[in-house]
This record gives structure tokens, sequence and C-alpha cells, in this order.
């Protein structure tokens, strides 16, 4: 098979008929062997309905439900873990990623080598409220991940070699992240093109200010978990062990120090001084970290149910 289009989505039905019909021609044109994914995550509309009947109209249609809703991490983990071509392409289900863009994702994929490709909606029909957070939000990005080739890390639309997709584990809020997730996987040959971003025709969008909050706190969290994700003792531990050294030294030092005054008949309590609760809150805070990078290492990247799904029902999935 040549491409798998994996589809998102939450309330979403009234888009999901033109889009299907949208792809279903560009495919056609190209003589494309194919399968769309739609992932319903959870929506509150007719939005399975919709998938239900396309899928007994087309059998290039397959559909995964979950009971509630749990995120655009978890339905594309989904998503990857069901795909069979050769090629990935992801979209949003808003109609505003444009099918047309696939041949050309699937050329840079398939001829120019790419793992990785990810769009670039250049000239964006956003609000401002949008487009300003998510311009900051990129810059950190491309800093923090060090992929200085891309300028929109969010964009829905992007293609993948299917080794990527079943090679990285994308959960929580990390679909931001995927070139990232990518990169740390091994996969560094990762490509952008300019895509059309056309202006949403249905419903509202679901961008929320906290959306760009959790953006850094999810960035931040990626970047401890690629450096120190597999072994947290070496940061915990270490700076654990460095502050309880440096105050236990400290004390000892003050304690000799309170000694000598003694010998010379000077008196005074030892705890008078700040310093020595200083120190001792510095021995009790370096156990504690210490204890952290501990625990941290037994439990690290173990927790067998992160990516458990309740999953409803689906259609033309092997499980």
């Amino acid at each position: 098979m040549d491409i798998s289009v994996v589809i998102p989505l939450f309330n979403e039905e009234e888009s999901l008929r033109e889009l299907h019909a949208w792809i279903q021609r560009v495919m056609t044109a190209n003589k494309f062997t194919y399968e769309i994914i739609f992932v319903n995550d959870g929506s509150t509309d007719h939005s399975w309905d919709v998938i239900e009947e396309l899928a007994k109209k087309d059998p290039n249609v397959k559909g995964i439900k979950f009971r509630r809703n749990y995120g655009k991490s978890p339905a594309l983990y989904c998503g990857f873990k069901a795909v069979q071509g050769d090629v990935v392409i992801t979209m949003d289900a808003d109609l505003q990623d444009s099918p047309d863009e696939i041949p050309g994702l699937y050329k840079m994929i398939t001829e120019e080598g790419y793992d990785l490709v990810s769009g670039w909606k250049k000239k964006r029909y956003d609000p401002l409220s949008k487009t300003i957070p998510t311009k900051l939000f990129n810059a950190t990005a491309r800093k923090i991940s060090g992929v200085h080739n891309l300028h929109d890390f969010n964009c829905g639309l992007k293609a993948y070699r299917k080794e990527v997709v079943k090679n990285i584990e994308v959960y929580g809020e990390m679909h931001r992240y995927i070139p990232y997730l990518a990169k740390n996987a091994g996969f560094d040959k990762i490509g952008e093109k300019v895509v059309h971003h056309q202006a949403r025709k249905y419903g509202h969008s679901k961008f929320g200010i906290n959306r760009f909050f959790n953006g850094y706190l999810d960035l931040l969290t990626l970047w401890f978990l690629s450096h120190y994700g597999k072994k947290p003792m070496h940061v915990f531990g270490f700076l654990g062990s460095i502050m309880f050294f440096i105050s236990f030294i400290a004390l000892i030092v003050m304690g000799v120090q309170k000694i000598i005054e003694l010998s010379n008949n000077v008196y005074g309590p030892l705890a008078n001084s700040a310093w020595f609760f200083i120190f001792l809150v510095g021995m009790l805070m370096g156990l504690q970290l210490f204890l952290a990078g501990f625990i941290g290492d037994l439990i690290s990247r173990t927790n067998p149910r992160r990516n458990d799904y309740h999953i409803e029902k689906t259609i033309k999935i092997e499980q």
C-alpha cells in the first residue's frame, strides 16, 4: 500500500464527507493505493455515524472510536499502530489542511529520501491571538530541539516513512513535537514543505490559551526526557550528592570552629547561627533529590498503562 492517511477528529461531522471526497479525488488522480483512518476522539456530535456511512461506501475508509475524549496525541498513537501504508500522512479534519498537498509530500518521502516532512503554513488565516503565540512557540521549539529548519512544529499536515511512526511513542500532548521525537529516535532527515492553509469552513477552532502554556511545559518535559529520561539518577543524584556533601562539610567546619571557641572559653550554642539551619536544610534537600533520582530510575518509562486507551469500536482495523 502506498499511503495511509490518519485523521484525528473531534466534533467535525460537517467536514468529513467533503474531506473524504477530496482525498478520494487526489488518490484516484495519482493512482495511489491507500487507506483513510479516521480516529474519532470522543466526539459528541454525529461524527462516528458519518465515518460508518463512509466506510460502507468506500472500502479504503477505516475508523477507530474512543469512548471518551483523550486528545490528539492518543488519537495519532492509535492511528499509527493501525497504518499499513509505506508513507503515512496526517492531517486535521477541519478542511484547513489541503489533500492536494499529498502527492508533493509523498514524493519528498519516496524520492528525496526524507524520514519526515512537516508542512509550513506560511500564509495563515488564523487570528493574531493564535498566530503570535505560535511564532513564539516555534522559535523556542527550534532552539531547544535542535531541529532548526522547521518553521511550524505543530502543523497537522505531515508525512512520514512508516518506520518513523512505528518507532516513536506519541503520548500526552507530544503531537506538537513529533519531529523532535523522530530526531531522538534516530530519524534525523527532516524536511519542510510550504503548504496551503485554508480558512476554517465549519465549526470553530479548538485552540485555547491553555494550549500555549501546555506547549512550553511539554517541550521542557520532552527536553528533560530526551537528555535524562533513561537516567534520572544522573541529574537528581548528582545534584543531590553535591548539595548533601557541601552542606555536610560546612556543618563539620562549623562544628570544628565551635570546638575551638569552647577551648578558648567562648560559649554559645551552635544553633544561634542562621548558617547552621541553612546547611541542615541543604543536607535534607540533597538527600531528597538523591532519593528522587533513585526512585525515578526505578520507575522510568515502565508504566505499562501509559498508552491504554479505551476504544469502543473499530472499522476494518486489524487488532
